[in-house]
Order: structure tokens, then C-alpha cells, then sequence
């Protein structure tokens, strides 16, 4: 089975590879599927897609008409997949469901500990020869309240992370409770509470259409001023242009983003020599309170031989006409549930 990889850059090529030792014909391509791409994969059994690729109805009808019946998804998130589409289709849409959580959770801590506590800020000053504290005043995480939204497997070691490791108090939503994690402290809340009662909060959810823009202008309002606000589970799930204002407001105190709503055009590529176009993030990109990352915290060894260990063994699964079980994504997946 041919597979045609969209979206590869030089690491996609050396963990593929590595896992597959030539067992698999892989086709790397460099581009982003669109609509104007799926031409290339034309003659492909299966497709290999990443979070910022086109899986529009559109597109999808012009794979199906060049051949392709498989999508495999080398993330956990299928929001870019327009399931109904596929299911018409008879397209088979498989992904990741657990690279390596770990490495999405210390990433989540490691950016909540640099945003407050300006360790980001601090390595650019000494750097000038500026060895000045002020402007860099943090706080203790120990003894703050911190919100975990979802509690799967990422956002569970986060809340272990911050619970055992921190001394925070720790308030949790998703719609299955973790006992594990109630032993520890945690406790389940709505999320109004959430947003009323934490210092800190953190994104762990799907985007779905429920989920989209679940922080907003309303929700900052609620908020405790002077929130610090870290989402590295996907863009959409933060209103960006209503956390400029509330950062301006000082309503938000701090924010730390390794996704962003608009990111298809600028994650994953070098524009240090381009002006950014997008208003938003380029104004993002002013505030000293604000730490952005270009969607790095599931980029590990570890995770990228998980992604491509699981690919394969996907597309291998379907060629046998084995199941699938949690890899494969049905219009049953589309239930909204943080995760």
C-alpha cells in the first residue's frame, strides 16, 4: 500500500523511515493537503495527514477519486476531517489516540513555569547583558489554584503534575471523573467555578463545534484578574482577539499558547525573514506577558516513534482487514467530550 505524506519536514522522513525500514512505500511531500494538492496523492490506497492539513469534503472527494480510501491521522486530533464526508465516501480515518502524553504534559508545565516566572524573558535579557530582576517578578505555584479542563491522559498527568508535584489545588471538568486523580485532591467542577476560582488554567479538550472558542470574552470576564491562561491542546479552543483585549485590560495576566486558531500558515515553517500578515499573533507577539510556541509540545524522540510506530501499524491493520479499535474515527468521535 502506497501512502502519500502530506505536510513532512526532515524528522517526519527519518522516524517513518526508521520505523518502516523499507517495508512501506512512502511518499513524502512537502506541502499542505488543500484542495489544489490532493492531486498528489492521486494512484495512493492512504493518505498520512498532520494537524494543519485540509481534510475538507472537498478535499476528501478528490482523494476518493484519485484512489485514496484510507486517512491516517499521525496526531490525536481529527477536527480537520470532515467525518460525514468520509463515512459517505467509504474512507477509512484512523489516527494516533496516545503518542506520548508525557510529553505534551512536561511541555504544558515547562511553559506554565516560564510565563510565570519570565524564565522566557530572562534568557533574552542576559543574553544583552542585562542581568536586572526587575520586571521579572513571579509567583509560587505551590498553595495557587489551578484549572485542568479535561482530564484524559494528557490533562490527567498535568493535574498530577500540579496536585502532587506543586501543591496546587487542583479543580478538574471533563465529563468522566478520574477517581485516580480525586484520591490526590482533585476536584471536579463546573467550569464557571473554573474560570471564577482558578490562578492558573490549562487546556486539555478536543476542539469540536461545542468547544470552539470556549474562551472568550465572556469566560475572561468571569475570570479571577490577573489569570495566567496556557492552552496547548488546539487553537480554536481560545477566542485569540478576546485575549488581546483582556491581556490590555490586565483582565488576563498571562498567556502561553503552543497552538493557535489561524496557525495553518505560519506553524512549522521559518518567516524569520517574512512580515507576518496575521494582526492577531503579530500583535500577540508584543505583550511581554505572553509566550508563544510554534506547536512544539508533542515533539520528543519518543513521541515521534510512537507516531510513526502507530501509523504503520494502522495502515497495516486495514490492509489485513483487522479492526482498528480506538485508532479508527467514526462520527461517534464527534461527541463533545474533553479528553
Amino acid at each position: 500500500m502506497r501512502i502519500a505524506m502530506f505536510s513532512t519536514k526532515p524528522y517526519d522522513r527519518r522516524s517513518f523511515e526508521a520505523a518502516s525500514q523499507g517495508a512501506r512505500d512512502l511518499l513524502f511531500l512537502e506541502p499542505r493537503l488543500t484542495v489544489e494538492t490532493a492531486v498528489l496523492a492521486a494512484g495512493a490506497p492512504a493518505v498520512c495527514l498532520f494537524v494543519n492539513d485540509d481534510a475538507s469534503a472537498p478535499v476528501l472527494r478528490a482523494l476518493h477519486a484519485g484512489g485514496t480510501r484510507l486517512v491516517l491521522l499521525r496526531c490525536a486530533g481529527f477536527n480537520n476531517v470532515d467525518l460525514h464526508e468520509a463515512a459517505r465516501l467509504g474512507i477509512t480515518v484512523a489516527r494516533v489516540p496516545a503518542y506520548s502524553p508525557h510529553a505534551v504534559a512536561e511541555f504544558t508545565v515547562g511553559l506554565m513555569l516560564s510565563l510565570v516566572r519570565g524564565i522566557h524573558r530572562a534568557y533574552q535579557r542576559t543574553r544583552d547583558g542585562n542581568f536586572a530582576l526587575e520586571g521579572l517578578l513571579g509567583f509560587d505555584l505551590h498553595g495557587k489554584t489551578a484549572g485542568v479542563v479535561g482530564t484524559g491522559k494528557i490533562g490527567a498527568l498535568v493535574a498530577r503534575a500540579l496536585a502532587a508535584g506543586f501543591g496546587c489545588r487542583v479543580l478538574a471538568y471533563d465529563v468522566h471523573r478520574d477517581a485516580a486523580l480525586e484520591a490526590l485532591g482533585v476536584r471536579y467542577v463546573d467550569l464557571p467555578t473554573i474560570a471564577r476560582e482558578s490562578d492558573i488554567i490549562t487546556l486539555h479538550c478536543p476542539l469540536t463545534p461545542e468547544t470552539r472558542h470556549m474562551v472568550r470574552a465572556e469566560t475572561l470576564a468571569r475570570a479571577k484578574r490577573g489569570l495566567v491562561l496556557v492552552n496547548t491542546s488546539r487553537g480554536g479552543l481560545v477566542d485569540a482577539e478576546a485575549a488581546i483585549e483582556a491581556l490590555k485590560s490586565g483582565q488576563l495576566g498571562g498567556l502561553a499558547l503552543d497552538v493557535y486558531e489561524q496557525e495553518a500558515d505560519l506553524f512549522f515553517e521559518d518567516l524569520s525573514n517574512e512580515i507576518l500578515t496575521d494582526d492577531v499573533i503579530a500583535r500577540l507577539l508584543t505583550f511581554p506577558n505572553v509566550l508563544v510556541t510554534g506547536h512544539q509540545a508533542f515533539f520528543t524522540a519518543e513521541a515521534l516513534q510512537a507516531i510513526a510506530e502507530t501509523t504503520l501499524g494502522n495502515a497495516a491493520k486495514v490492509e489485513a482487514g483487522q479492526p482498528l479499535g480506538a485508532a479508527e474515527v467514526t462520527l461517534a468521535a464527534t461527541a463533545p467530550r474533553p479528553a
